[in-house]
């Protein structure tokens, strides 16, 4: 029986049940939030708030989440671990991994493959290291284990940093079996890229790799191609209707399933309880950026448009159990 880690302990992959792929708990800057704590406000509030927010996730149904943040954005597990303590109802899978759009962070670059090959030492990346650590060891002692591995690749495309990153990732996912989920940009049609470096490069099998934000397109060729590549193409941005609709995200949904690809796809909102890198100004003009779009928008819209429940059981239930299990001893 295969099993996945979670912030409580690992579970059978059968038991995640109804499963969102991408929401964060908090996306943080820790330098910004060390040096300047009024930004993040009082620890046992932000705490609070993240409880009483996934209960009610949890009250709809959703059995398990997914939670993307790596380096990059301000991974913190005790502060997560506390959180799932007090919701012991729904299962927090976490991800070890690195996010930039552009170069590696400062801490990487003098610790360079490159460099020590010239220098007649051990080129292996110290990244491939650090996150097959956090997948067998457990995270900064605090025992709970990364269930999958996070990358990222935008709009500025391939760039050195991001390739070497990337790399890492596949090299990890080749060695310890933890599947992938990628940040993409479908508007520059990235996912080709990470097709390209992952796959046919680097042998990591398509089945288990997300691409992110692929709801971001209403291209459904283009994410038809990626969908037939093996694919599984992230649904997960519903509430987030700033370069798009919601019509148009559902839309593509539906397209997708009708064309037969519901088994490619998985279904979220990229949603936190607390995102520091947004002026709180700005926060009214995301009313349905929360946890429960889904269960109340989407899926009614979806079912009204001939998506059927069989359907929606496959996006939000046998895909996920499938991503984990891919690879799995």
């Amino acid at each position: 029986m295969a099993t996945v880690p979670t912030v409580l302990g690992p579970i059978d992959t059968t038991a995640m049940g109804r499963t969102y792929m991408h929401e964060h708990v908090f996306v943080l800057t820790p330098d910004v939030q060390q040096n300047f704590p009024d930004e993040w406000g009082d620890e046992d509030a932000r705490v609070a708030d993240a409880v009483e927010r996934l209960t009610a996730l949890a009250d709809q149904g959703v059995q398990t989440i997914v939670d993307p943040t790596v380096i990059g954005l301000g991974r913190y597990i005790p502060r997560i671990a506390r959180i799932a303590e007090q919701v012991p109802q729904l299962n927090i899978v976490v991800a070890t991994g690195c996010y930039t759009y552009d170069e590696v962070p400062f801490f990487f670059h003098h610790r360079d493959p490159g460099v020590k090959a010239l220098l007649g030492l051990d080129d292996a990346d110290p990244m491939v290291a650090m996150f097959t650590g956090d997948i067998t060891d457990g995270i900064a002692g605090t025992g709970v284990r990364a269930g999958f591995l996070k990358c990222a690749i935008d709009q500025k495309g391939l760039t050195p940093g991001v390739e070497r990153i990337m790399r890492a990732v596949a090299r990890t996912n080749l060695a310890t079996g933890a599947p992938i989920t990628v940040h993409t940009h479908p508007g520059t049609e990235t996912g080709l890229e990470v097709k390209r470096v992952l796959a046919d490069e680097e042998g990591v099998d398509p089945g288990a790799v997300v691409l992110g934000h692929s709801g971001d397109s209403a291209d459904v060729d283009h994410l038809s191609t990626l969908a037939e590549a093996g694919f599984v193409l992230g649904m997960d941005r519903f509430g987030v209707n700033l370069d798009t609709t919601f019509e148009a995200r559902a839309d593509t949904v539906v397209e997708l399933c009708r064309r037969g690809f519901a088994g490619s796809m998985v279904l979220s909102h990229d949603a936190a309880c607390y995102i520091d890198w947004i002026d709180p100004e700005l926060l009214p003009m995301l009313p349905q950026w929360h946890y429960l779009h889904i269960e109340q928008d989407v899926l009614p819209y979806l079912r009204d448009h001939g998506v059927t429940e069989e359907q929606i059981t496959t996006m939000l239930v046998d895909v996920p159990r499938r991503h984990f299990e891919t690879g799995a001893a």
